[in-house]
Order: structure tokens, then C-alpha cells, then sequence
């Protein structure tokens, strides 16, 4: 009996082991990944645990006291963060430098607000006519931007940023860290692989397995600029900055009758006539006031405004502007001129030959224009 038993036990045995290999033998095995020609591989990042970013990153600030909003109703950073990632752009309209930098901005919102980024211009006003509302809403417009704006007039969320310039770019990742920032102009590359990095390790936490294109936008409408020149700096009118007035009292609020000087140095500002200072602007309050400045750059740009409108004359080293007027510029057989009324930035000088230093002279017609600054490119 025992022999039979163990006669029994032994083929229980042997059908167990051949009931395996069979289960093996139909087991489908993939191929490697290498092989498969129906995968497409994906950016895989290495994710860091929340934990680990406290410690790197600081946390994304709220939007605060917003005086406005533009193409939409209301937006802020809390009820994003877990669901998309953010850009902050600061910028003020009648900057030149915030300008070069829409091209690329809008871009970036028509290819990737539909994968996961929103894009938040918080416009934090330099001067005061920056702060209206209508103003921003026209330059919105005219430069044809899609994405939300806020108005941030009392620099609470600038101040939450701990921001100084214009323009500076902040990105936050899917968690709320504020992991990039970038000062100015240019590191468009640089920004957007950034975007997709985010964009893709917000792909792996939500499990969205969509696929992104890794090319990098060339957007149209780009303004160069040749950083390699030196140029001269920003100069303000106004009494609080007025650090290059070279023929009246500088940082000093009130009027002044200045005069004509007989040497021009470059980089300095001369004014000539009765002229009342601000703490931002410079207003001429005689007829036939002038602005005399000698500069290096290509390029030639005017902040200004006038209450009633006022008509100017330009002039480049003496003679009335050609081929390099800007494009604000109105040219007749005789003179070229700008009307002056709306608040923002005006262009003078874009000369097709390139960077030169020459001197810049513009008479007022009549009382009333209110000069801020000339930057240069």
C-alpha cells in the first residue's frame, strides 16, 4: 500500500512541474523597448519628492490687491498650483525691453495652453499714466497679447516676488515651488526647455499621456538686438533720477531756466527753455523748448505724453531724420516730426546702418510735453 501511495505522490509531482512549464512555454514575453515601434518614448524626469524642493525652492507667492484684470474675469496662483504649470511675467507697457519680449511670450501661450501652462502678465506700472486701466487695456491690445493680465498698481505682488526689473519671468511647477526666474531679455531657449521640463513632469503626476513637441518656437516679429555694443544708459527727466542733467539742478523738484550749452558731452542731458521738473517727468512750459542729448546706440526710444498734444521736431546731428527715422517718425520735404499726445513709449531713431554715436535734438512747438525717459537699443 505504501509503494502505492508513493507511486501516486511521485506523478502528482511530475504533472505539477509539466502543468508549469507548459503555463510558461504560452507566458508572453515583450520585447524590449528598443524594439517596439509602437512606443514612443517620452521625456521621463526625475520627479523630486516635495520634501526635497522645500528645501531648494521657495514657495510660490499669491497674487495680491489686484487693481484689474484683462482677458479675463479673475485669476490667481493658489487655485492653479496642482493642476497647471505657471509663468509670472512682469512687465510695464511703455518699456522697451518688456515689448521684445511679448513675441516670444505669445508664442509660448498659443503652443502650450492646451498642455498644462498658463501664462500671467502682472503689470507693475513704472510711471503713473501706467497705472490707468484704459492704458493698459489699449497696449493689451495693440500688442495683441492673449494671455491674463493683472494690474498690480500698488507693487504688492512685485513686492511679494521680492522683484526688481523689467522684465523678470518666474516659473512654477505643478506643486507651487517657484523653481526658474529669469532677469530681462533673452534665455528664450533656456525658458522654454524649462516650460517643457515642467510640462512634461506634470504629464507623469496627473498621468496625462499625451505627447509634446520638443521643438523650440521662432516666433515672428522678433526685435534683435545687438547686446555686444555698449549703449548708453537710460536717462530719466524726472527730478528723482535725473542724474544726468548736465545744465540745470539735478534731484530737485521745481522750475528751471536752462539754457543752451556750448559743448555737448555724450551720454549727458541737456535741457534748453523753461522747464518744470517732477519727481517723474520733465514739462516744458515755454515754446521752443529743446532736448539736446548726444547717445551711442542704434536705436533711440522716447517714454512721453502731453496732455493736449504737442508737435516736436527731430533732429540727428543738425539735419532733419532719413533713412533711420523710427517708425513714429513723420517725414515731410522739409522737417521730420512727432505728434505727441498719448501716453507710452515713441520711436525715434532705428537706423538700418547699425550702431553710431550722434546727437540728438528735439524742439518743442508748443508748451506741454512731458518727458520721461529715452532708452536706447
Amino acid at each position: 500500500m505504501k509503494h502505492v501511495q508513493t507511486t501516486l505522490l511521485i506523478l502528482v509531482v511530475i504533472a505539477i512541474i509539466g502543468s508549469i512549464f507548459y503555463l510558461q512555454s504560452k507566458k508572453l514575453t515583450p520585447p524590449a523597448p528598443q524594439d517596439r515601434e509602437d512606443i514612443k518614448i517620452k521625456f521621463d524626469p526625475t520627479l523630486m519628492n516635495k520634501a526635497d524642493k522645500i528645501k531648494q525652492y521657495e514657495v510660490a507667492k499669491e497674487i495680491t490687491t489686484p487693481d484689474g484684470f484683462i482677458n479675463i474675469d479673475t485669476i490667481s496662483v493658489g487655485e492653479l498650483i496642482g493642476k497647471k504649470v505657471i509663468l509670472i511675467d512682469f512687465w510695464t507697457y511703455s518699456c522697451i525691453n518688456c515689448q521684445r519680449t511679448f513675441p516670444y511670450l505669445s508664442a509660448w501661450h498659443e503652443k502650450y495652453k492646451d498642455k498644462g501652462l498658463v501664462i500671467i502678465g502682472v503689470h507693475t506700472p513704472e510711471f503713473r499714466f501706467e497705472q490707468k486701466y484704459e492704458n493698459v487695456l489699449a497696449a493689451v491690445k495693440k500688442f495683441n497679447l492673449q494671455y491674463p493680465v493683472v494690474l498690480d498698481n500698488d507693487y504688492s505682488t512685485w513686492h511679494a516676488y521680492k522683484n526688481r526689473y523689467w522684465p523678470r519671468k518666474y516659473l512654477i511647477d505643478i506643486d507651487g515651488f517657484i523653481v526658474y526666474d529669469h532677469i530681462g531679455e533673452g534665455g528664450y531657449e533656456e525658458t522654454e526647455t524649462k516650460i517643457q521640463e515642467l510640462l512634461k513632469e506634470r504629464m507623469t503626476i496627473i498621468g496625462d499621456e499625451e505627447d509634446m513637441s520638443l521643438e523650440i518656437v521662432q516666433p515672428q516679429g522678433v526685435e534683435k538686438v545687438d547686446f555686444s555694443k555698449p549703449r548708453s544708459p537710460e536717462i530719466y527727466f524726472g527730478a528723482a533720477r535725473n542724474n544726468l542733467l548736465g545744465n540745470g539742478r539735478r534731484n530737485i523738484v521745481g522750475t528751471q531756466t536752462l539754457f543752451e550749452p556750448t559743448k555737448i558731452k555724450t551720454n549727458v542731458l541737456y535741457l534748453v527753455g523753461v522747464w518744470e521738473l517732477t519727481d517723474e517727468f520733465g514739462e516744458n512750459k515755454s515754446p521752443g523748448a529743446k532736448i539736446i542729448f548726444r547717445y551711442s546706440a542704434q536705436k533711440v526710444f522716447f517714454v512721453a505724453s502731453s496732455e493736449n498734444g504737442v508737435n516736436v521736431q527731430i533732429l540727428r546731428d543738425g539735419i532733419s531724420l532719413e533713412d533711420e527715422a523710427g517708425r513714429d517718425i513723420e517725414k515731410d520735404d522739409s522737417k521730420t516730426t512727432l505728434f505727441i499726445k498719448q501716453d507710452g513709449l515713441y520711436r525715434l531713431i532705428e537706423d538700418p546702418q547699425g550702431y553710431g554715436e550722434h546727437t540728438l535734438e528735439i524742439i518743442i512747438e508748443n508748451p506741454g510735453l512731458r518727458a520721461f525717459t529715452f532708452t536706447f537699443g
